[in-house]
């Protein structure tokens, strides 16, 4: 269950580990990594203090599985907007994966497909159930189904995070179905 104070860690963290690092005066390694006492101690120095056991409360419990520890190093497992190589590899996806988005945007998906906007990837989703949640986070979910296992014959690269998140550099149109 989470306590709004693990929803406030969470969002924290994800906006500098993802987002913006620089803004509390870290730096990610090329594969977004940064050492966990200076995560801590660049919080704190920021006025938004996180001790060691939430970091690790944070990691475990988020249903996301947003982030990973390593030892003595973290980053987020997938999301950014800034550039790092996750160093993911190849993987062949299943026949079927899944986005949630929203009405309004759909004419635009119809034109052009799905593009990873401000991220670096498209992010697609294993079921329907997850999409639907990632939909809902903006208003009235719609699931579109992807055929990612034609994509990947005609040439299209997949990684899958280690949280489950299967990513992509595109969608073109042909490869969706929309609703309506």
């Amino acid at each position: 269950m989470s306590t709004p104070r693990t929803v406030r860690v969470s969002t924290y963290l994800s906006r500098h580990l993802r987002h913006q690092p620089e803004r509390i005066g870290i730096t990610l390694d090329a594969h977004g990594w940064v050492p966990v006492d200076e995560l801590l101690e660049a919080c704190a120095r920021h006025g938004f203090t996180v001790s060691r056991a939430e970091l690790d409360h944070v990691v475990a419990a988020n249903d996301k599985q947003r982030f990973t520890v390593d030892g003595d190093r973290t980053r987020a497992a997938q999301g950014h907007t800034v550039t790092v190589d996750l160093g993911l590899p190849p993987a062949e996806p299943p026949e079927y994966l899944f986005h949630g988005t929203v009405g309004r945007v759909l004419d635009a998906i119809r034109a052009e497909g799905l593009r990873p906007m401000r991220r670096h990837h498209v992010h697609l989703s294993p079921d329907r159930e997850t999409a639907t949640r990632v939909g809902a986070r903006r208003g009235v979910p719609v699931v579109l189904s992807v055929h990612a296992g034609a994509m990947h014959r005609a040439g299209h690269s997949f990684q899958v995070s280690a949280n489950g998140v299967w990513l992509t550099d595109s969608v073109p149109p042909r490869f969706l179905r929309l609703p309506g």
